[in-house]
């Protein structure tokens, strides 16, 4: 299984994609940084939406995907009771491991449904190639997420999120 990829994706391609497979309007986005601790105007919001080249194109830092993410665990899940908040290293620098643990806590994926996401995305999966992915950087059997795996993990949620609902 390849983990890495060619083309990287950026957090407004992540952000983008993360909006399509959830369905998500700018109202929603707009509650969810909030509930993230983003200070993001609507407009601010549209501009990290827009592709790169359009003139009003903004980029997406990791703090404000953090923040999103973050949103999200908390508008999907609620907000624990007397949490701490993120840990600096996951708002300072985010990388395709911290965005993949925190999309699946957020939508309460179990390992089934990683597997049969990434199954939808034409990847086969096993359950020790997923549990790489969320070790700790230090443990010698941690994975790196690539930017071809996240493309395709953010891919194939669209259609399992359709298939679960039916």
């Amino acid at each position: 299984m390849q983990y890495g990829g060619t083309m990287p994706l950026t957090n407004n391609d992540t952000l983008r994609r993360l909006r399509y497979s959830l369905d998500l309007r700018d109202a929603a986005l707009e509650e969810i940084f909030k509930l993230g601790g983003a200070a993001l105007t609507r407009p601010e919001i549209l501009n990290v939406m827009k592709k790169e080249g359009d003139p009003e194109y903004a980029e997406c830092s990791d703090q404000a995907l953090a923040s999103f993410l973050d949103g999200l665990i908390i508008k999907r899940r609620g907000r624990k009771e007397g949490a701490a908040p993120a840990p600096a290293e996951t708002t300072l620098y985010l990388n395709n491991n911290v965005i993949l643990k925190k999309i699946r806590i957020a939508l309460e994926l179990h390992e089934e449904d990683m597997i049969a996401i990434m199954k939808i995305s034409g990847f086969d999966l096993s359950r020790a190639e997923l549990s790489a992915l969320f070790r700790n950087k230090g443990h010698k059997n941690y994975k790196d997420c690539g930017d071809q795996f996240l493309r395709n993990f953010l891919a194939g949620l669209k259609d399992f999120i359709e298939k679960k609902s039916e």
